[in-house]
């Protein structure tokens, strides 16, 4: 069975998946919904296919969470028909933490395929894939086969992380600043444009959470009657966080009641633009680089296997020389 860091290697840039899709401007944006746990992702995605259908455009959904009971969403690209949850956890001994990782893992090394039915022509074409990544959020943003799964989709089609936020919960600002923290983690390792989405708006508006990504200090007085260590490391990363604030894009949704749904497609459609002005450009850099690594590495291997060709057949050239065997020597002196 290949390993998921065999398949890493597979899809890498030099890989033939790793092409960048004919499909032109025809082909699909990716969005990858991530989110803590409880955040309402699942829901959400049902909510996004909802509003993708009724707008007259075609989505294609995957569920990437193998410990999930039941999708509210048509998915076309399911992990449970693959693998069973269950049947790994007994195989490999496994809790119910590891047994989510090592499906993921076991799903990922065959996430070609999933490629391909993405980037297939179709008659519409696709507009929108949708990514449902596992409830526990560092399984997929911190592991291989998460890399491999953003890699190969990042490589070949428009791509964008969208964070879902639980708003309700974030009306406290350290449990705020903690989703900014996973959030800005995820923006840093993946380099692909993300938006937040702030969900569940219909419980509570997120206007304060946009006035404290805006306004350090409105965030310092939130924080001014808690004196706590975890208080102050938090004034002190709101001061950090300011430049990453600056180029996010976020907008209140509710998974439940539509809100804001047509803000979240037009900033998605943002996010594409920033894909091809910005990832793209440097994913090209990146493939010359590849490319001219590669061919320096094979200049190499090709000079030392001429010099070894050209030694071997010296040393064989010396091998041949004509020589008197022992007992003939012997016979002449007896003589």
């Amino acid at each position: 069975m290949t390993s998921p860091d065999e398949a890493l290697q597979r899809l890498t840039l030099n890989d033939d998946t790793a092409a960048p899709s004919t499909l032109g401007e025809t082909a699909p944006t990716v969005l990858l919904i991530i989110g803590m746990a409880g955040s309402g992702k699942t829901t959400f995605v049902q909510r996004l296919a909802s509003h993708i259908s009724a707008t007259g455009k075609n989505g294609y959904l995957l569920n990437l969470d193998p410990a999930v009971a039941k999708v509210p969403y048509n998915s076309n690209v399911d992990i449970r028909d693959t693998i069973h949850y269950k049947n790994v956890m007994k195989e490999y001994s496994l809790g119910p933490n590891g047994a989510i990782l090592t499906s993921l893992n076991l799903f990922a090394t065959r996430f070609d395929q999933v490629i391909d039915l993405c980037t297939k022509p179709r008659d519409p074409p696709l507009d929108f894939v949708v990514a449902d990544t596992p409830g526990q959020i560092e399984i997929f943003t911190w592991s291989a086969s998460g890399a491999i799964i953003t890699e190969a989709f990042a490589t070949v089609l428009p791509t964008a992380v969208v964070f879902v936020v639980d708003t309700p919960r974030c009306t406290a600002p350290q449990t705020f600043m903690s989703n900014m923290l996973q959030a800005c983690s995820i923006l840093y390792k993946t380099r692909l444009p993300m938006l937040l989405a702030f969900n569940k708006v219909d419980v509570a508006r997120h206007d304060f959470a946009v006035e404290w990504m805006q306004d350090f200090e409105i965030f310092h007085e939130a924080l001014a009657s808690d004196t706590t260590y975890a208080a102050s490391l938090s004034r002190s990363m709101s001061l950090v966080l300011e430049k990453f604030y600056e180029n996010l894009k976020a907008v209140g949704v509710s998974a439940i009641t539509g809100e804001g749904m047509d803000d979240f497609m037009a900033a998605v459609a943002e996010c594409r633009k920033e894909y091809e002005a910005g990832y793209l450009p440097e994913l090209n850099r990146r493939k010359a680089v590849h490319a001219e690594t590669e061919q320096r590495r094979r200049e190499e291997e090709l000079k030392r296997l001429r010099e070894d060709i050209k030694g071997g057949s010296t040393g064989r050239a010396h091998s041949t020389q004509p020589s008197i065997p022992e007992d003939e020597d012997e016979g002449e002196a007896a003589q």
